[in-house]
């Protein structure tokens, strides 16, 4: 039995993180709706991502370059560089303003669970970014789940040779949080990295 273009296209919106089938049955109306104003330019835009997007072979972020357009970027301070998990964390990161370093992207963390080995991730080719010795600071901005924190162990294990300071990004009380409304691993990781007042 074929498939008809709209149920195609239903099923492939639905897979879609934060659509399932009843959002993408709307979606796909909307689209049909919006034809020449949206639809006809997204059908374009996908293609031309799906053959010219590309990780960058440096450190991993995504874009139509390569490298990519913060590793070639010359203001950027080469003896800094931002360890995330993946490239949604690095562009999170890029829209504070507050980081002007390169990143590295690892492509994931450490999860015997779901069966990631280091091998998995980009840890090698990290460790091969700070051997020549011209990064002076590694920055560990991985999530504060298990995980995150058993990769970061891990890569600074592999990163104690060389010599270069490796740091975490605080855990704690977020701007404007109230104590109310904070889980306990928010309270206990600000109440560890409590610094003095004033």
């Amino acid at each position: 039995m074929t498939i008809s273009p709209l149920d195609q296209l239903m099923n492939v919106l639905a897979k879609l993180p934060g659509l399932g089938p009843r959002s993408a049955r709307r979606v796909a109306l909307h689209l049909l709706k919006k034809r020449e104003a949206l639809m006809i330019p997204l059908a374009e835009a996908l293609n031309v991502a799906a053959h010219e997007v590309k990780a960058c072979s440096v450190c991993g972020n995504l874009g139509g370059s390569e490298p990519c357009e913060i590793c070639r970027d010359p203001a950027r301070d080469r003896s800094l560089l931002c360890v995330v998990e993946d490239v949604a964390d690095l562009w999170a990161l890029e829209r504070s303003h507050a980081f002007r370093g390169l990143y590295h992207v690892l492509g994931g963390t450490l999860s015997a669970l779901d069966g990631i080995r280091p091998e998995d991730l980009r840890i090698d080719a990290l460790v091969e970014r700070v051997r020549p010795g011209s990064v002076k600071e590694v920055i560990l901005a991985l999530n504060a789940t298990v995980e995150g924190q058993t990769t970061a162990h891990y890569v600074m294990d592999h990163l104690a040779p060389f010599g270069v300071s490796v740091s975490k990004l605080a855990h704690g009380l977020p701007v404007g949080g109230e104590l109310d409304y904070l889980d306990d691993g928010t309270l206990t990781a600000a109440l560890q990295a409590r610094r003095r007042a004033g």
